[in-house]
């Protein structure tokens, strides 16, 4: 299993900050916010990570995770080009995950307490398809919020004035390697980007979107209150090992 991690985001919301350096290098507790991600993976055992960058501060980051020899892992990069939405950052993996492969993606501002192992292990065991890590929040409008038949996800309704479950999708995604032809598949949105939602969307049509549940604490830290609620949690949690 593989693992990708996207970083190519511009951080408006973290603005004047990412005019200088971007969002994923900003301190988040006693690291940089990237610095958790590939550690998230290397828990979970995954050793073959890429990681999707934009063309801001590219070098920053070759210098602080290198080869990632610190983590115990082998990292690539790869450049997004342009803002065309997380599902285009994805696009850039496939060459990176071979046919037959499987891998755990995640949104390099999602900062999180659980452990992914269990879940990249059980998604190991799926034959095929896709899954989603969800949590239950307050401000549904926000997120993507999935909407059950039973026990399955039916479809995802992006930032719902009416949420239909107490769930919002988080940015932790699981893929088999299928999903390359479906991204080609999809089509921009009215803000012109790539949607992960549609790519989610066309597995839980097809039966083959599944899900686990995140119990600790989870921010998506791109706006300054979340960046600064996660920092106070790792700060207090965090050892001095890599």
């Amino acid at each position: 299993m593989k693992g990708v991690i996207l970083a190519g985001g511009t951080g408006t919301r973290l603005a004047p900050l990412t005019k200088v350096v971007n969002k994923h290098l900003l301190p988040a507790g006693k690291y940089p916010m990237i610095h958790y991600a590939v550690r998230k993976l290397a828990q979970a055992g995954i050793e073959d990570i890429l990681i999707v960058l934009g063309k801001q501060s590219a070098g920053l980051f070759l210098d602080y995770l290198g080869s990632g020899k610190a983590w115990g892992v082998r990292l690539t990069y790869r450049i997004q080009e342009e803002a065309g939405g997380i599902a285009q950052g994805l696009s850039l993996a496939e060459g990176f995950v071979a046919p037959g492969e499987k891998m755990v993606v995640l949104l390099g501002d999602n900062l999180f307490e659980d452990d992914l192992k269990p879940f990249a292990d059980r998604f190991n065991r799926q034959e095929r398809g896709a899954m989603v890590m969800l949590k239950e929040v307050e401000d549904l409008h926000r997120y993507g919020v999935p909407v059950f038949l039973q026990d399955s996800i039916i479809f995802i309704e992006e930032k719902p004035s009416t949420p239909k479950s107490g769930y919002c999708v988080t940015g932790v995604y699981m893929y088999d390697s299928a999903v390359f032809d479906v991204i080609r598949k999809i089509r921009p949105s009215q803000r012109g980007e790539m949607e992960i939602t549609d790519v989610n969307n066309v597995y839980a049509v097809n039966g083959e979107l599944r899900y686990g549940l995140l119990t600790g604490w989870w921010t998506d830290a791109g706006t300054f209150d979340s960046l600064r609620e996660a920092g106070e949690k790792l700060a207090s949690t965090d050892g001095d090992e890599r």
